[in-house]
């Protein structure tokens, strides 16, 4: 047996059994294999990583570097060696460098930038620049360790605007700078156990479909929560998911001894935000029936939907959000998320309650970095807790990578017009729409669409452009990972099967964010010719 057919059974053998996402690699090889013996490339739609990048936000962070080591330098020059910036004087002596260098990449976008938190928010020219010369640097522990203040306040008007549809709240949001909305997502499980707001056995929910992990980590040993599922079962008129959730479903969460709700939003695989009436409704069971329900919300997608708003707008007392830079901006390697929090919340009501058995547990936990634990916020246990408490001194995201956070919400911020937000929607819009000419499908249009994944189910197509009795040939001879194979063995595409994200059996996950434009027409070309494939052999076992 060759090694092409080795692949094969393995493959076989462990779908359903692993994580989509290791189950990619495998095919990946397949389709590697594919590749060499023929004469198509390798088109992995597999995962969210994008193919474009912002460029001027880079751009200005990178002329501001040259500018923080002359300040360096100026303090301390010897041969490779050189000090620290200083403050004083630091705002003067940027605008100096500013009028020298008015051909530097990015320097007008830079210029606007600092003038928005002098102007705008009112920082101090000189402790503003010298936070983010400071902060480019890297020579300092980030301090405080949660966030740098002045970047923490430039990441929240972000955050309001992108996430709360520049809707103003009473309080503000408290923001911890983590290494993107994955690591933020374990932090936020580490804490739940750690102050005993969940407990093993305890009862959460999940929107789903839902991105892999948070499918996974709740049946770890460590939390072995038992998990109820809110599904996205809603239709249109012709019966074609439409990834919203019924009242039936919500209603789900009624109960009490749910304590906390898992969402992803817009959806992962589905691509899709939570419409208003859902939200609505959702406020409506948290304010009747279940107040105390902790809310955790990825919020990593809603950029690409237009007027997007978040639960934390609605429910902001009952609600974490957590947010990732990288699909955005084109910055997965720099692993930049937040955790965001509103100062009056019911994480911290739930710890107030607490027995004194627990408190005493959550005292003798934290009482290495403050005389007071039962003071400390929920966000700051988070904190201390991303560093075992003990190492909370060293704790927060690193100071470049904040500046660099700081400059990308900066330059939304600035653009008013929105031409940059235009311009990568417009990008998974137009992939979406040459994806389903290639399938031969009209597109449904959706104003909650966020067309940075999409889902296509082939029992769902088998049974509208066919019978019932087709798509039972496809399920009684076939199975799922049949069309994935085959996808990766006659045309080296890759992509992600949604069962792994709790959707249906026989549908498919496409990125739309990762491939240039020509190849989406003919993955779909590739796609309606395995389809035919199927229809072919189905009217050949009717025939015969």
């Amino acid at each position: 047996m060759n090694n092409f057919s080795l692949q094969r059974k393995e493959i076989e053998k462990i779908y359903g059994k692993i994580s989509p996402f290791e189950l990619k690699d495998k095919l990946i090889g397949l389709a590697e294999e594919s590749k060499e013996s023929g004469t198509h490339s390798l088109l992995d739609a597999g995962r969210g990583n994008p193919n474009w990048i912002a460029a001027t936000p880079r751009e200005a962070f990178f002329t501001f570097g040259q500018f923080a080591i002359e300040e360096s330098r100026r303090v301390w020059s010897e041969n490779d060696l050189a000090g620290m910036p200083k403050r004083e004087g630091i705002s003067e002596r940027f605008i100096e460098f500013v009028k020298n260098h008015q051909d530097a990449p990015g320097i007008d976008l830079l210029s606007k930038m600092i003038n928005y938190g002098v102007t705008v928010k009112g920082f101090k020219a000189d402790n503003w620049i010298h936070e983010l010369a400071d902060g480019i640097i890297g020579d300092n522990y980030p301090q405080p360790d949660r966030m740098l203040r002045h970047i923490e306040s430039v990441v929240n008007d972000y955050l309001i605007q992108e996430l709360c549809y520049n809707e103003p709240l009473e309080g503000k949001f408290n923001v911890f700078a983590v290494e993107g909305a994955t690591a933020g997502m374990c932090y936020i499980f580490d804490s739940l156990i750690a102050n005993n707001i969940l407990s093993k056995g305890d009862k959460i929910a999940l929107m789903a479909p839902i991105f892999t992990p948070y499918l996974e980590i709740p049946h770890l040993p460590r939390y072995n929560f038992d998990v109820v599922k809110v599904l996205a079962d809603e239709t249109d008129e012709n019966g074609n998911r439409i990834w919203q959730y019924s009242s039936s479903e919500m209603d789900k969460l009624k109960d009490p001894d749910i304590k906390a709700l898992f969402i992803v939003n817009p959806s992962n695989p589905a691509s899709i935000a939570m419409k208003h009436e859902t939200i609505n409704y959702l406020k409506h069971i948290v304010d009747n029936y279940n107040s105390d329900l902790m809310i955790i919300s990825d919020d990593v997608y809603g950029t690409f939907v237009d007027d997007f708003r978040s639960i934390m707008a609605d429910l902001p007392y009952n609600t974490i959000g957590v947010y990732s830079y990288s699909k955005y901006f084109g910055v997965t390697g720099w692993r930049l998320g937040t955790i965001a929090l509103y100062e009056k919340n019911v994480f911290d009501k739930l710890l107030r309650e607490q027995d004194e058995d627990r408190k005493e547990r959550a005292r003798r936990r934290y009482s290495g970095i403050s005389t007071d634990p039962d003071s400390i916020p929920f966000i700051d246990r988070i904190v201390a807790d991303s560093r075992q408490v003990a190492l909370n001194h060293t704790a927060g995201l690193s100071t470049p990578q904040q500046v660099q956070m700081a400059f990308f919400s900066l330059f939304a911020i600035i653009d008013r017009e929105n031409k940059y937000k235009q311009l990568t929607n417009s990008i998974c819009r137009r992939r979406k729409k040459l994806l389903f000419d290639g399938l031969g499908l009209d597109l449904r249009k959706d104003p909650f669409d966020a067309s940075y994944y999409t889902q296509f189910d082939l029992l769902e197509w088998a049974s509208h452009n066919y019978d019932d009795e087709f798509a039972d040939y496809l399920q009684n001879n076939y199975k799922p990972v049949d069309i994935l194979l085959r996808l990766a063995e006659q045309s080296s595409i890759v992509l992600l099967s949604s069962s792994g994200f709790d959707g249906p059996e026989w549908s498919i996950r496409i990125s739309l964010a990762n491939l240039n434009d020509e190849s989406y027409p003919k993955i779909g070309q590739v796609l309606r010719k395995i389809l035919g494939d199927y229809v072919a052999e189905w009217n050949e076992s009717q025939n015969s």
